[in-house]
């Protein structure tokens, strides 16, 4: 335990993928003896008590999201709301600065976390508070996208400039796209609530925080927070990887018996994240490649826009064909402890930060199919041409679209022990996941975060 245990307020934005990586970060320094003011909508609280480890030291402190024409009534996160309504969440949240600068006011805490939240640090240098834009991605998205001459408030860039990495960065294995060039240009011009373009919203923070924090460790990210840390000439602070906690709960019986009946290591597990769901063609050609592959699976998948349930969605005859063997299921899955089963092997990912850190601290081969988010995009590159412990799919140069054939392939690759790159990437897998668990690696990476939040100047 630190000898003066700080008061930080935690301030996530309102959608369950942020929430929940920071509460668990959290956990962490509340185990550090540091005590948490977690605000979160209200209704949302039961969704996330049970993952409050330390709720003598975290207290969660809900708050009431406003009205904002256009968003239901009982919405609170971006789970409630198809993505044309983030932008209304947003709106939301940043009238909530009032209820905020009051409860600020109250709680008297020493930090603020933030993300989303342009105005907040404003409001807490008004108070005499500090407060550090906490990213729940690693330091590579920022460093590429938002660092340098990127960074300008209100600039748009074209996709030569994207092409190109700025000057001085780091890292020459990173390589994009046409489609992803075209993407990340495109989301430069994308109001995302209260007439504010989303990059502006995430830059303006950066620029007036007194620290930028990440997940990652030195080891594998120091090059990109010292990037970082060297254009915003302000401390960059690395929390460690936030590996999950062993899941207190045990998997549902229903998926203990079907992943009973295959061989160890036979399953591919495919979950798509929980917010965007993929277009029917997608959907569709992703499924069929799953049983292009020939082996059992389990596909976690949201359906497409215009179906209500994923039955509906499926390709013609799919479902008697696989019969036995692949389930395409609509629900939630406990992700974590279905990656801890023995019989599943392969895991495809959209690349969201958080379940790239559940797929390393697991023994599944890696696929990646980023889903156009810009840390999906850093993300697939970086465990696939960095690190080089997955592989990623296919995908047409201009239009970004995957065949059922190139996801099969994928497969094929980390499930083929006669694969050179198969057994590579499988090696490289098994060294980081090593290193990821070692006895001192999380702890020292939070003996620093927590250091550094001290010198905070």
């Amino acid at each position: 335990m630190d000898a003066s245990p700080l008061h930080i307020v935690i301030y996530p934005w309102f959608a369950m993928g942020h929430l929940t990586p920071y509460l668990h970060l959290s956990n962490k320094l509340a185990q550090r003896g540091h005590k948490i003011s977690f605000i979160i909508p209200k209704r949302t609280q039961t969704k996330l008590q049970h993952l409050n480890l330390h709720p003598h030291l975290i207290t969660f402190v809900p708050i009431t999201v406003p009205q904002v024409d256009g968003l239901p009534h009982d919405a609170e996160t971006t789970a409630d709301v198809p993505f044309s309504l983030f932008t209304l969440i947003a709106t939301a949240m940043d009238r909530t600065e009032k209820d905020i600068k009051l409860l600020l006011k109250e709680l008297k805490p020493q930090i603020v976390f933030f993300d989303f939240q342009y105005w907040l640090p404003n409001l807490t240098k008004s108070l005499g508070i500090k407060c550090v834009q906490y990213f729940i991605i690693y330091p590579l998205a920022l460093a590429y996208l938002g660092a340098g001459p990127r960074q300008s408030i209100g600039k748009g860039l074209t996709e030569d400039e994207l092409a190109k990495p700025p000057p001085g960065f780091p890292d020459s294995s990173i390589k994009l796209h046409a489609h992803e060039l075209k993407f990340l240009s495109d989301t430069r011009k994308l109001e995302f609530g209260s007439g504010v373009f989303f990059y502006d919203r995430l830059a303006i923070g950066t620029n007036l925080a007194d620290a930028i924090g990440f997940k990652g460790c030195r080891e594998i990210d120091g090059p990109y927070a010292d990037y970082i840390e060297s254009f915003y000439k302000k401390p960059v602070l690395l929390s460690g990887p936030l590996l999950p906690e062993p899941p207190n709960s045990t998997l549902e019986k229903k998926w203990v018996e079907w992943l009973g009946k295959f061989e160890v290591g036979s399953v591919i597990y495919c979950a798509y994240g929980s917010e965007s769901p993929l277009k029917q063609s997608e959907f569709q050609d992703l499924l069929l490649g799953l049983e292009l592959t020939g082996f059992p699976f389990l596909a976690a998948l949201k359906p497409p826009g215009e179906f209500e349930s994923i039955e509906k969605a499926l390709p013609e005859g799919f479902k008697e064909r696989v019969q036995g063997r692949g389930v395409a299921y609509g629900g939630w899955v406990q992700q974590q402890l279905i990656l801890g089963h023995p019989s599943v092997g392969c895991f495809i990912t959209h690349c969201g930060s958080a379940s790239i850190t559940e797929a390393l601290v697991s023994e599944c081969q890696l696929v990646l199919l980023p889903r156009l988010g810009a840390d999906h995009i850093m993300n697939a590159r970086m465990m696939s041409r960095k690190l080089k412990v997955g592989v990623e799919v296919e995908k047409g140069e201009e239009d970004g679209l995957f065949t059922k054939e190139n996801v099969c392939k994928a497969v094929k690759i980390v499930m083929d022990d006669g694969s050179e790159l198969g057994r590579e990437v499988k090696a490289n897998h098994t060294k980081l996941r090593n290193f990821l668990l070692s006895n001192n690696l999380e702890f020292s990476c939070l003996d620093n975060f927590c250091q550094k939040l001290q010198e905070l100047p």
